[in-house]
Order: structure tokens, then C-alpha cells, then sequence
């Protein structure tokens, strides 16, 4: 615990809650605990358009009650124009928002077999996708990805208006920080660390270097007495976000 009792845990909720703020009438596709938790918590304070999923077809409220039915016509439609916001896991990622959760090594005889591409490229390149890393280090932030799943900022740009249109990489959050790319040229940089975390720690744990802005680096907000309760007793009683950050 930190800060007079806030986890680290639920620094995060709010760094991925944050993720979704202003974003009006949108589908969050959270993966995670905590940043479903996050999604479930935009929801019920500053994000009351938020839609939410069940996973599969139909739209719940934060309680998780069913509150319609998602046709998949009518996901692709979201997915494919830019209105669903996917927060997702990363295996690497790199100062271009890269991402990898295929295969560690080379392609064809890999050191390790991931998840695959999944729908990494298409939630890249359709809608804006922002990135939850529960154990920040070097082998996750690296120079360079060893397979491109999810498409970096450099690489869209490369790719041209086609792939630009939707592209859009909002916030990557850690268990140390909140890393945007607002930079000239798109590479990451660190937007607030979380309270209890030095940037010397930040930047030990990743193989490439983070801008900073130039007026300092913040802290990330700390959550209202409301937001707590919320996060405590109705959201995730039994601490799950615990096991997936720890204190």
C-alpha cells in the first residue's frame, strides 16, 4: 500500500479508467482485471456513455446486468469506424507503440509461441488501442519488437492514410507509470509515474529511451473517496486487482 492506503493496484484502475475519459458514446473492449475494473469504474463516475460488453454479444451496465444486445453486424461496424476503445496486454512493446503477443525470438523458429496475432492489427489500424503491462521491464518495454502485432506509430505512418485514418495509441499504462506518445515524432513518453516509483526505476526497466515532458513528471492522480469505495466494495470486493499488480 502507498499513500495512505492506495495500492498500487488501484493506481493503475485509475491510470486505465483514465483511458476512457471523454471518449462519449463508445464500446470499451478492456483485457484484464484491472483494466476492466478501470472501464467498469469510467462508467460509474465520469464516462456514463461508456458502453460495455459481456465479452460475447450482448452490452452490460457496470454491474455487470444485461443492458441490450450487441448483433456482431453491429460490433464491426463499432470496431471498423473508429468507436471501440481496446485496452491490451502487450508480451513487447516498443518506443513506437509496437506491440507483440505472437512469439519471442525469430518468426520462423521461435524461443517461445505466444497467443498469436489475434485481432492486433485490425484493433490497431480501426480503432484507438492503449496497453496494460502489469510487471514493466526490459523484457516487455524493448528497442524492438520481435514480431509486429499490433501497429506502432511508425509503422502506420509508413503505411499511409489508409492506416492512419483510425490509428491511434491513447495511453500505455504499468505497474510503474502512464506512458503516452505525445512527442513530435510518436515515441513513447512518460506521461506520470505512479506514487512510491522514481524515474531512475522507470528507466532502468526499459530497453530504449522515454521522453519526459518538460515541465516535470506528475504523479498519477490519486483516486476520490467515492472512486475507492466504489473500487473496494462494489467493483472488485475480493481484490483481484491485487494478485494482478501486487502492493
Amino acid at each position: 500500500m502507498t499513500n495512505g492506503g492506495v495500492s498500487r493496484a488501484e493506481y493503475c484502475v485509475i491510470a486505465c479508467a483514465e483511458a476512457w475519459r471523454g471518449g462519449g458514446e463508445i464500446l470499451a473492449s478492456p483485457m484484464g482485471v484491472i483494466p476492466s475494473v478501470g472501464a467498469r469504474l469510467a462508467r460509474r463516475t465520469f464516462a456514463p456513455d461508456l458502453l460495455l460488453t459481456d465479452g460475447e454479444a450482448m452490452l452490460v451496465g457496470a454491474d455487470g446486468e444485461r443492458e441490450g444486445w450487441l448483433p456482431y453486424r453491429q460490433h464491426l461496424a463499432l470496431v471498423t469506424g473508429g468507436r471501440r476503445h481496446v485496452m491490451m496486454g502487450a508480451s513487447q512493446i516498443d518506443r513506437y507503440g509496437n506491440q507483440n503477443i505472437s512469439c519471442i525470438g525469430d518468426w520462423q523458429r521461435p524461443t517461445r509461441q505466444l497467443l498469436g496475432v489475434r485481432g492486433a492489427p485490425v484493433n490497431t489500424l480501426n480503432n484507438p488501442t492503449s496497453y496494460w503491462v502489469p510487471k514493466h521491464s526490459r523484457r516487455v518495454f524493448v528497442e524492438r519488437v520481435d514480431m509486429v502485432c499490433g501497429v506502432g506509430y511508425d509503422r502506420a505512418a509508413a503505411a499511409g492514410p489508409s492506416a492512419t485514418r483510425f490509428h491511434r495509441i491513447p495511453r500505455v499504462v504499468s505497474n510503474l507509470g502512464v506512458f503516452d506518445f505525445a512527442t513530435p515524432d510518436h515515441a513513447m513518453r512518460l506521461a506520470s509515474l505512479h506514487p512510491g516509483v522514481t524515474v531512475d526505476e522507470v528507466r532502468a526497466a526499459t530497453a530504449f529511451d522515454l521522453a519526459a515532458p518538460d515541465d516535470g513528471i506528475p504523479y498519477t492522480r490519486e483516486p476520490t473517496d467515492g472512486e475507492l469505495r466504489l473500487i473496494r466494495e462494489e467493483l472488485d470486493p475480493k481484490g483481484l486487482r491485487n494478485r494482478e499488480v501486487g502492493g
